[in-house]
């Protein structure tokens, strides 16, 4: 029974047309009493007959009953009868409902006024309803005005409910989209980072072992090996980095944050022959991953510049110092050819991602030469723990 009423409550003319053959069959029920049969049965039919649509067109299907009643009233004046016995007029409230349900109170005013007319006419040509008739009728009316003013509430409620659902939809999946969005650019500094890291090394040491190949060979097997063991370890974080694009949870796939991932960047910058004093004060070890992710990529990613543009025997010094509440990154070179850092080979992403990536941060970062020649990049991350 519950299922047969949701499926009707989803076929409104449907559900009417019952209401209105119920209506018609027991209208039909009264001819009995009646001296014009077939008049009276036919106004038993098309009485109801306009509730079908009542919710479709209700200003209309309002005009259509009034003007029925106001017609039946006539007829039945003209051949002798009463109009009481149509238990079809019901459907005069059952409009009066519709309009102030679902059209508004104004129409209900309007239609309500009508209906008043209309038992004046019937009063002074039929002579009925009689007094205690006139205040049932106007009792009826009441009462469907109540009930449409119930069920109005309820269906502004439930629209409200529904719009307010909707938005919450909407502005869930535009914070999902926005997630993406964020994620896949995070991805895609990430990949920039390893391959730009990576290429720059294996770069340096291919022109190293170009030159050193006839005249010290165990130089150009020894930058060789740099090559192949920088190429093996950005692969493997490139599947590490993409395998973030195929699960949810990994972190054992993250690059090494803290202390160890510093010394691991330092000694493989190392391996490729460039001279690297480090220096780490303070607890690297329990920051939040996002900030100690943006220490190893500024160090990464300052000595890579370091490697290719600071000339013959580079040296560079990292110094990473932990504070009460943000983390210093700073790194020192040899210096090299004017500029360069600020330009790097590859498209000139190096200090633009390192900018970008330390914005996202809500650090600053600054860049420049020293007056004693060295290049330095200092970088103040503001320190978030992982319980903000």
């Amino acid at each position: 029974m519950r299922r047969f009423s949701l499926w009707l409550r989803d076929r409104p003319v449907v559900a009417d047309l019952l209401l209105a053959i119920f209506l018609g069959v027991l209208d039909a029920f009264g001819v009995a009493g009646e001296p014009h049969k077939v008049v009276y049965l036919v106004f038993s039919a098309i009485l109801p007959l306009p509730l079908i649509l009542r919710r479709v067109h209700p200003r209309a299907v309002a005009a259509t009953m009034f003007g029925l009643s106001v017609v039946c009233t006539l007829v039945t004046a003209a051949v002798g009868g009463n109009t009481t016995g149509h238990v079809a007029l019901i459907g005069l409230g059952v409009m009066l409902y519709t309009l102030v349900a679902y059209v508004g109170r104004r129409d209900g005013l309007i239609y309500l006024a009508c209906l008043g007319i209309d038992l004046g006419l019937s009063l002074w040509l039929l002579r009925e309803p009689e007094g205690g008739d006139i205040a049932l009728v106007w009792v009826i009316y009441a009462l469907c005005w109540t009930l449409a003013e119930f069920n109005g509430a309820r269906h502004a409620y439930d629209a409200e409910v529904a719009a307010r659902l909707a938005v919450a939809d909407y502005d869930k999946e535009r914070r999902a989209h926005e997630a993406v969005a964020a994620e896949r650019t995070r991805i895609a500094r990430e990949l920039h980072d390893v391959v730009a890291h990576a290429v720059s090394v294996i770069i340096v040491q291919a022109d190293g072992a170009k030159y050193a190949l006839r005249q010290d060979p165990d130089t150009a097997e020894r930058a060789l090996a740099t090559i192949a063991g920088t190429g093996r370890d950005a692969l493997r974080e490139l599947r590490r980095t993409v395998a973030l694009l195929r699960t949810e949870h990994a972190p054992e796939l993250l690059p090494q944050h803290g202390s160890a991932g510093i010394a691991k960047v330092v000694e493989m910058m190392r391996e490729a022959g460039l001279a690297v004093d480090l220096e780490l004060s303070g607890e690297l070890d329990d920051i939040a991953p996002e900030v100690s992710l943006g220490v190893h990529r500024i160090v990464q990613e300052s000595l890579t510049n370091t490697l290719r543009h600071a000339g013959a025997s580079p040296k560079a010094e990292v110094r990473v110092h932990r504070r009460d509440d943000e983390v210093i990154v700073e790194v020192l070179d040899s210096g090299g050819l004017p500029a360069q850092p600020s330009a790097p080979a590859g498209g000139g992403m190096g200090l633009v991602g390192m900018r970008e990536r330390v914005a996202v941060l809500g650090g600053t970062l600054t860049a420049g030469r020293l007056d004693d020649g060295r290049w330095q990049v200092r970088a103040g991350l503001p320190l978030r723990t992982d319980h903000d």
